[in-house]
């Protein structure tokens, strides 16, 4: 059985045993990312998903009212990955952090490949390739994330000892 490359630790902190090739693709993704925060980009759709899509004055509303914050959660959670992509151990928060950030990394390549639940398999040579091979480690990376977090809860969602 291969080895957890994200597990808590007894001192209830988080081990990361990413290879460095791993580091360096997650190393350049914040900055993409906030980039395109910048913009309008239908691919960020899913990140500011509407409250109100029958309801244009509503929605309006809504936007005014949560956006900035939304945007502000977003790039805390980039900001955290990016300042600890190189670290060996990482606390609660950070690892918290860095799930937000390989959610919303994934969402916005996965709604800029259009992908489905029904994805057929990939060829090598389809120009697609290398782009939903990092979609689904992004999905993957972030299973060991859950589950790491998951380690040492008890069944009642508390911290076990």
């Amino acid at each position: 059985m291969a080895r957890a490359r994200i597990e808590r630790t007894p001192k209830g902190d988080f081990r990361l045993r990413l290879p460095e090739v791993e580091r360096a693709v997650l190393a350049s993704l914040p900055g993409q990312l906030r980039e395109l925060l910048s913009t309008e980009d239908a691919a960020l759709r899913r990140l500011f998903p509407p409250a109100y899509p029958d309801d244009e004055e509503r929605e309006e509303e809504y936007r005014r009212l949560v956006r900035e914050d939304l945007l502000g959660e977003h790039l805390e959670s980039l900001r955290i990955l990016e300042e600890t992509v190189e670290a060996r151990r990482l606390a609660e928060d950070q690892m918290t952090a860095w799930l937000g950030a390989l959610n919303d990394l994934r969402l916005v390549l996965g709604t800029r490949l259009d992908v489905s639940e029904d994805e057929p398999d990939v060829e090598e040579d389809d120009p697609r390739a290398p782009a939903l091979a990092l979609y689904h480690y992004l999905g993957w990376l972030q299973t060991e994330v859950i589950a790491a977090l998951a380690e040492g809860l008890d069944p009642r969602g508390s911290a076990g000892d």
